[in-house]
């Protein structure tokens, strides 16, 4: 590309795609059911990508922040993926050893990685759990989980 004036409207206008594109990725709201058995919840799921405005990634569930850090857990979120087809999360929790009710748990970790395509509203989520607490009581391994978003405007 030789022509001064041809690269520089190009350059404008991959600049205007790259911000717009910005502002469209950096926030999803979404309304979201959990059904288990008889039992049904609704919430809303608030995901910010990482920018200039926000330094990191959040995740809110009904508006609660996720990234926790309490004496004997912490919890943040990792990274935050928002495109025009798919949205997607990693959440790290982390618990220290306790005991409970006279019965010694190790410290263990879940891994929890969130996927929405934004298409169809379903929501699929992976939880890779190691030891604790969860992994004696659900068992270590990794658990999915499906539920139906509708994006909000």
């Amino acid at each position: 590309m030789n022509n001064p004036s041809l690269c520089r409207l190009l350059m404008m206008v991959l600049l205007q795609l790259f911000f717009a594109s910005e502002i469209l990725a950096n926030t999803l709201i979404l309304m979201c059911t959990h059904i288990e058995r008889d039992f049904s919840e609704t919430y809303e799921l608030k995901m910010q990508s990482a920018s200039s405005a926000n330094s990191r990634p959040k995740v809110y569930l009904d508006g609660r922040d996720l990234d926790i850090n309490r004496t004997d857990s912490r919890q943040f979120v990792k990274n935050v993926t928002i495109t025009k087809q798919k949205a997607s999360y990693l959440l790290i929790t982390q618990f220290d050893a306790e005991v409970l009710e006279g019965i010694s748990y190790s410290a263990g970790s879940v891994i929890s990685i969130v996927t929405i395509d934004r298409e169809t509203g379903r929501l699929r989520k992976l939880d890779t759990i190691q030891g604790g607490i969860l992994g004696a009581r659900l068992g270590d391994g990794t658990k999915s989980y499906e539920e139906q978003c509708v994006a909000q405007p």
